[in-house]
């Protein structure tokens, strides 16, 4: 039996975010620069996608830049920037081909203009698919979500549009970017690192998290298939105690 056919697909997780970590480590083994580790990687990117659907996955998010990104050497930014524009022009076709819908969270005012269209192109041709759900996180910032989601509620209050006791949990995840996207039941993080590193802060408070100590560019569609399968030995309380988990199943 394949690690696919062990997956229980009525209980595969329906979102899934990765922290795609490892790309330059894995350039530095081959003796070759961070950018050629970035390259590989989109192949990963390709693997997971295609294992996410074959594993009933129907939200897929991967943290590709962060804001903190901006302060790596200038000719890696601009190399990651280029590789993220020819790769979405190049893969848009491929995604409408097999129903898949891309998306973006985070600040795109922030990317340059070439990247921002690409992106935006990207939805508009695939927002109509009903396939897997692939977010991008692109210059992206937990604790800037955070802070806008605090500046647009304020200043909706202050303007009459709220009132401080329609503040509430539901209220704050409509000024999320994630708005209308369901919280992730897993986070996986390649690499060996052990940090969530400012990636949807809000969103995993009930998150279950997986480290793997491979690297990005060697990351796979089975070794996602054995996050799953991981994912699905564990039982998730949500603070209740597992006789209450027992009853209510």
């Amino acid at each position: 039996m394949s690690t696919l056919e062990k997956i229980d697909i009525n209980n595969t997780p329906k979102h899934i975010a990765i922290i795609m970590d490892g790309n330059g480590r894995w350039a530095k083994k081959q003796g070759q620069d961070r950018l050629f580790g970035h390259n590989i990687g989109v192949e990963s990117v390709r693997e997971v996608l295609k294992g996410a659907q074959e594993a009933n996955v129907k939200y897929l998010t991967l943290y590709a830049f962060s804001t903190e990104n901006w302060n790596r050497p200038k000719e890696e930014v601009d190399g990651l920037m280029n590789l993220l524009v020819h790769t979405i022009s190049n893969e848009v076709d491929e995604l409408n081909k097999n129903n898949v819908c891309i998306s973006t969270i985070g600040d795109l005012d922030g990317l340059p203009g070439d990247c921002k269209a690409e992106m935006l192109s990207a939805y508009d041709r695939t927002k109509q698919n009903t396939g897997v759900h692939l977010i991008l996180a692109l210059n992206y910032s937990a604790k800037w979500e955070l802070m806008n989601a605090v500046k647009n509620i304020t200043q909706k209050v202050e303007t009459g549009q709220l009132t401080s006791s329609e503040v509430n949990e539901e209220c704050f995840e409509n000024e999320l970017t994630t708005k209308g996207i369901p919280d992730p039941e897993l986070l996986i993080r390649t690499s060996g690192e052990h940090r969530i590193s400012n990636f949807l802060l809000w969103q995993i408070a009930y998150t279950e998290f997986y480290f793997t100590e491979i690297l990005w560019p060697d990351f796979k569609r089975e070794n996602l298939y054995e996050a799953i399968l991981d994912y699905q030995s564990r039982e998730r309380r949500f603070g209740m105690v597992s006789e209450q988990i027992e009853k209510n199943s």
